[in-house]
């Protein structure tokens, strides 16, 4: 029940045993400490300890799931030092209205005339009872922060080394891919060069798959590329499509034409769009369609797939959402918290809806590089 696996577990049913266990722990521990109190028994240290522990847990989590995530956390330290005194100050006015007026009146009620304690909180003076009060309410707290912080740290370091083991796996499978690039690219331009004067649109085809498997070589290793790279590639990626349909797909494509040198995690969003042609478009015998829309506001991008396909096709991780699946794993270590990802599936349309939060790079005098973006659209 102590292992590693248990204290740093995320499963909900872990955590309310962990949150379950430190209190009554903490409960036990005051009781045994109140029990040695002078005049005190020990029916009545359970009480009193009961009384003492309810506002530290009304502080505790104030502390844990308000101030750490939303300012310490985030390096907002004047105003997390604000928000501290003030729960810290809300907590001592609980306790002394525990220890007066709950306490006793419990008391009366539940124990025993023999039992009953009579005591007088800061000797009948209130600002003596809050400082009574305030010396009391650090101790669970700050225990549980200390946990808190140490489990932030550990799943962080942990966060990192996935990405590292991805990052090192993505690699290994590039390099297992990379059998010969040189003599690829020198074949697909000897074909091109043939295609062109025998069947120009397969010339076309060649180019453009030239240009993606290019991307996928040379910047698809990387940890971050321009996103007008990665909306190209994408565009190359259409292009190519759309020539197994001559004029029978309706496409609609609206991209954003200026990245304003925002950055993103390379082959991210395409397998969205190839799902979209892969499980979508290609089962559908009339009247295929995709409506792709990605909208640049600052660093917030917005992108908006929607494509028809078969009342009868659904698409699973577990069998055709492969690449989906894989991208949200993607999305998970990269993105946390960053992202927003909706997918809705209807009997005849597949809509994903992705709001990303990207990087925007700054040259070495801290000025903002400018990049045009030059997308090239097949007619």
């Amino acid at each position: 029940m102590f292992s590693k696996d248990f204290i740093f577990s995320e499963k909900k049913s872990d955590r309310v045993k962990r949150h379950l266990l430190f209190w009554l722990l903490y409960w036990v521990s005051l009781t045994f400490l109140h029990a040695t109190t002078p005049g005190y028994n020990f029916l009545y240290a359970i009480l009193y300890s009961f009384s003492v522990e309810v506002p530290q847990v009304f502080f505790t989590y104030a502390l844990i799931s308000f101030v750490l995530p939303k300012y310490l956390l985030r390096n907002k330290y004047f105003f997390s030092f604000l928000w501290i005194i003030f729960f810290w100050l809300v907590t001592a006015v609980m306790t002394y209205v525990m220890l007066k007026y709950a306490n006793p009146l419990a008391a009366k009620t539940i124990l025993p005339t023999q039992y009953m304690v009579e005591g007088n909180l800061g000797g009948g003076n209130l600002i003596m009872a809050l400082i009574v009060c305030l010396k009391g309410t650090l101790v669970a707290p700050a225990a549980a922060c200390s946990v808190k912080l140490v489990k932030h740290w550990h799943l962080k370091e942990k966060r990192s080394l996935e990405l590292l083991k991805e990052k090192t796996e993505a690699q290994l499978q590039l390099l297992r891919a990379q059998v010969h690039p040189h003599f690829l690219f020198n074949t697909l331009n000897n074909i091109y060069s043939k295609a062109q004067n025998e069947s120009p649109g397969s010339a076309e085809m060649i180019m453009e798959l030239s240009h993606i498997l290019r991307y996928v070589l040379d910047e698809g290793k990387l940890e971050l590329v321009p996103l007008e790279n990665e909306l190209q590639m994408i565009v190359d990626y259409i292009n190519l499509e759309k020539m197994r349909y001559n004029d029978e797909l309706d496409l609609h494509l609206s991209l954003s034409s200026n990245t304003e040198d925002v950055y993103i995690a390379p082959l991210l969003l395409l397998p969205f769009v190839e799902n979209s042609f892969k499980h979508g478009t290609s089962k559908i015998v009339r009247n295929p369609w995709i409506n792709l829309k990605i909208e640049l506001n600052g660093i917030s991008l917005m992108m908006k797939l929607m494509n028809g396909k078969k009342n009868f096709e659904a698409i699973d991780d577990g069998n055709k959402g492969t690449g989906i699946w894989n991208v949200k794993k993607r999305l998970d270590l990269l993105y946390k918290d960053k992202y927003d990802l909706q997918i809705i599936e209807d009997d005849e349309v597949f809509v994903v809806n992705l709001t990303l939060q990207l990087t925007k790079a700054m040259t070495r005098d801290g000025d903002y590089k400018e990049i045009t973006t030059k997308i090239e659209y097949a007619s």
